[in-house]
């Protein structure tokens, strides 16, 4: 490596003391790579034409045939041949080609042809050094195989790996997708602040910072709710958001410590309308990022496009276990259940969150199939409106695919007065030792105090439905820069 790397500096040295610069500003390109296969893709084999490109991209093969040199350069639209010859360019110009390594840049002026054996290349009439690479192209795979590595080195990953860059491809189809299908439904997108004073809208840790002219401590934010719901009570009516959300919680194949979120809130609606939006944009999302509404999970064909069921947590659980489970049973009860179950707990816990740590443990990782989980328990659910029929539950659901949380949304309580009640209630949690509980957000209640129409709020995890529609498993792979312990040693 270190050898290549003087090799290849001195090469930049050489073509400066002639008078050219390695790193020009600019070049004019007429087409990528992918628009010349688009337009001239089905020409027969041995044709020469008269069309002329510019195109650029960066050296991935070179072979030297004596007067031709052929090369295979790639944008981000994909690859093309170059076809060089000396008798057209010239001596120099030719003997700078046999120069160039892989990896370098190139801008290439010339015409539209196809080889003997049916190739669709440029004709090069001109080739421009666009830019130097010092560092030589990892060898394919042999020095990405490491997974870390690709991660950490997501540029050089995106050069070498296909798959790489189809599944971030898919992960822009897909919030693309969703911003259309919100902007038909009269969705209005806005922004609202990262830094917070109060950390709220979700159980999570936060992660802390200081502003220093202000002399104050502030959270980044885990939510995008309280913010939204503020626009309602404002008279947005229909507000969303696609943002970064950061918690500072485990790092895993389904967590990363910064995330991105689509949060949403529709005044006048409740959960059923939350459950039937958050239907639409994914199998919408689907047809948009991947052309068809079917995936493989765990190896099951499944139809995102078939009606997505809906079961009450209780109801998952009581009948996984075989007995009757409800967070009004008193808590010793629920704590010896969650002692025969292996399902450990902690002193601070009260009947819903005792019920949700058994639907964790014993139900969650049996669903495969999109699948609306309802009717959380009131405990672990401080936003979301009583269950009309049962006190002890909320009109809250999640959405789970392959056992992952992908989606959660609810009936969204506008009661000032049972707001304050329940912030109450957090923060006593928190105090007792619950770190991922929250505060009493004061401006919030004022919020409320002006009155909230009835409102339904939804958010869905931007990653997960990348991870879900690419077919991938780790989270790192929808992330292009995943959170990554720092390099013990630097190359």
């Amino acid at each position: 490596m270190v050898a290549e790397k003087a090799r290849r500096l001195h090469r930049i040295a050489e073509l400066r003391e002639r008078g050219d610069e390695p790193y020009p500003y600019r070049f004019d390109r007429s087409h990528t790579l992918g628009e010349v296969r688009g337009k001239w893709g089905e020409l027969e084999a041995g044709t020469e034409t008269e069309h002329e490109v510019a195109i650029a991209g960066r050296v991935m093969l070179k072979r030297d045939s004596g007067k031709l040199v052929f090369a295979t350069v790639r944008d981000r639209s994909g690859d093309l041949q170059l076809f060089i010859s000396k008798a057209v360019i010239g001596d120099d110009a030719f003997e700078d080609v046999k120069a160039l390594d892989l990896g370098d840049w190139v801008g290439v002026q010339g015409t539209v042809m196809t080889t003997r054996k049916g190739e669709l290349s440029v004709k090069a009439s001109t080739v421009e050094l666009l830019a130097k690479a010092i560092r030589p192209l990892p060898d394919k795979w042999h020095g990405l195989t490491d997974v870390d590595t690709r991660f950490r080195q997501r540029y050089a990953d995106l050069m070498m790996n296909d798959e790489a860059r189809r599944v971030f491809e898919v992960r822009h189809e897909v919030i693309s997708s969703f911003r259309r299908t919100l902007h038909a439904e009269g969705f209005i997108e806005v922004e609202t602040p990262v830094l917070h004073h109060e950390p709220g809208g979700a159980h999570a840790r936060p992660f802390v910072t200081h502003h220093h002219t202000l002399d104050l401590e502030l959270h980044l934010r885990i939510a995008l709710e309280l913010h939204l719901k503020r626009l309602i009570v404002g008279g947005l009516e229909r507000v969303y958001e696609i943002g970064r959300i950061f918690r500072n919680e485990g790092i895993s194949t389904r967590h990363n410590p910064e995330f991105t979120m689509m949060e949403l809130y529709q005044a006048f609606a409740d959960w059923n309308e939350m459950m039937d939006i958050t239907e639409r944009l994914i199998v919408q999302g689907a047809r948009d990022a991947i052309g068809t509404t079917v995936v493989e999970i765990r190896g099951e064909t499944v139809d995102l496009a078939d009606p997505w069921p809906r079961m009450a947590m209780v109801d998952h659980v009581c009948e996984t276990l075989g007995r009757e489970v409800h967070p009004s049973q008193p808590v010793e009860d629920l704590r010896r259940l969650a002692d025969e179950q292996e399902v450990p707990w902690e002193e601070h816990w009260g009947g819903g969150k005792l019920v949700e740590a058994l639907f964790e443990k014993r139900c969650e990782h049996d669903i495969v199939r999109p699948t609306f989980v309802t009717g959380h328990p009131t405990e672990i659910s401080p936003l979301a409106r009583a269950d009309r029929d049962d006190p002890w539950l909320t009109e809250r659901f999640e959405l789970f695919i392959d056992s992952r949380e992908i989606g959660n949304g609810y009936s969204e309580l506008n009661d000032p007065v049972e707001q304050r009640q329940r912030f109450e209630d957090e923060q006593a949690a928190k105090e007792a030792g619950d770190s991922e509980r929250g505060t009493v957000d004061e401006d919030y209640l004022r919020a409320l105090e002006y009155g909230m129409p009835p409102t339904g709020g939804l958010g869905i995890g931007m990653d997960r439905v990348a991870m879900l529609l690419a077919g991938v498993d780790s989270i790192k792979e929808v992330i292009l820069f995943p959170t990554l312990r720092p390099e013990q040693e630097p190359h």
